[in-house]
C-alpha cells in the first residue's frame, strides 16, 4: 500500500467513526475535520472543507433514512427550520469573512457547559416524548431555532449538532431519539447550502470525498441503528460525552488564544 492509499484509507476511517458519532448526537466534525487537516497538509482550508461537506452530507442523509418511519417527526417544525437554517447558514458563512469568528468562542463555551450541567442534573431531560407546543405554532418556533442555529453554523460551527438536540428536546419537548432525527433533516440543510457554494467554486477533491461519503454512511447507518436499538438513555449518555468533548476542545482554544 503506498503512501496515498494509506491516507485515504485512514481518512476513510476516521469518515467512518465521524458518521457514527453524528448520527446518534452530532459532533463528527470535532473527528472528520482534524483528521482531513492533519492528513491532507499543503492542501487549501476551502478545499478540505468542501470535500468534508461530501462525506458529511451523505452520511447525515443516510441517517435521516435510517430514523424515517422508526421515530415520530413533526415534519412541519422540522421543515420550517430546516429551509431557514439552510438560508441562515449561508448568511452566516458571507459574514464570517467580516467578523472575527473567535469572539463566539467564549459565548458557546460558557452555553455548552450550562447545556452538559441541565442536562446531567435533569436525569428525565429527553427521556419521553411529549411535544409541548401547540402543533399550529411548531413551525414559527422551527423558523426561530433555524435562524439562530443556522446563522451560528455557517459562522462558527462546533455544536451545531448538540445545539439542536438540546433545543428540540428542551423547547419542543421531544426525547432524545426524536431530537436526534430532527436535528439531522436540518443538518443535511445546512450542510446542503455550503456544498453548492464550495462545488460552484471547485473547492471538492471527488477522488477522495467519495470514498469518505460512502464509509460516512456506512458510519451512519450503523449509528442510527444502535441509537434506535439502544434507546434514549444511550443516545443522553452519548450526548454528554461529545458536549464534554466540545467544551474541552473550544476551552483549550481559547486557553491558547488567551
Amino acid at each position: 500500500m503506498d503512501f496515498l492509499d494509506a491516507t485515504l484509507a485512514l481518512l476513510c476511517a476516521f469518515a467512518f467513526l465521524a458518521g457514527f458519532i453524528d448520527s446518534i448526537v452530532g459532533g463528527g466534525g470535532l473527528i472528520q475535520l482534524p483528521a482531513m487537516l492533519l492528513l491532507l497538509q499543503g492542501v487549501p482550508v476551502p478545499t478540505i472543507l468542501g470535500t468534508g461537506k461530501v462525506s458529511s452530507i451523505a452520511g447525515t442523509a443516510a441517517a435521516l433514512r435510517r430514523y424515517m418511519g422508526q421515530v415520530p417527526i413533526r415534519w412541519r417544525a422540522v421543515g420550517a427550520a430546516a429551509v431557514t437554517a439552510g438560508i441562515f447558514s449561508f448568511l452566516g458563512a458571507r459574514l464570517v469573512s467580516l467578523l472575527p469568528s473567535e469572539l463566539l468562542r467564549p459565548l458557546v463555551l460558557g452555553l455548552l457547559v450550562v447545556i452538559a450541567i441541565y442536562t446531567f442534573w435533569r436525569k428525565d431531560f429527553g427521556a419521553i416524548h411529549a411535544p409541548r407546543l401547540p402543533e399550529r405554532k411548531e413551525p414559527l418556533y422551527g423558523v426561530a431555532i433555524g435562524l439562530v442555529i443556522g446563522f451560528y453554523d455557517g459562522f462558527f460551527g462546533p455544536g451545531t449538532g448538540s445545539f439542536l438536540l438540546f433545543a428540540f428536546v428542551g423547547l419542543f419537548g421531544y426525547d432524545f431519539l426524536s431530537a436526534s432525527a430532527s436535528s439531522k433533516m436540518v443538518n443535511v440543510a445546512t450542510n446542503l447550502t455550503s456544498l453548492a457554494y464550495f462545488a460552484y467554486t471547485g473547492h471538492i477533491i471527488w477522488h477522495i470525498a467519495l470514498p469518505m461519503a460512502a464509509c460516512n454512511m456506512l458510519g451512519s447507518t450503523l449509528g442510527a441503528r444502535m441509537a434506535l436499538k439502544q434507546g434514549v438513555g444511550f443516545v443522553r449518555v452519548l450526548f454528554l460525552v461529545v458536549v464534554c468533548g466540545i467544551i474541552l476542545k473550544l476551552g483549550w482554544e481559547t486557553f491558547k488564544a488567551a
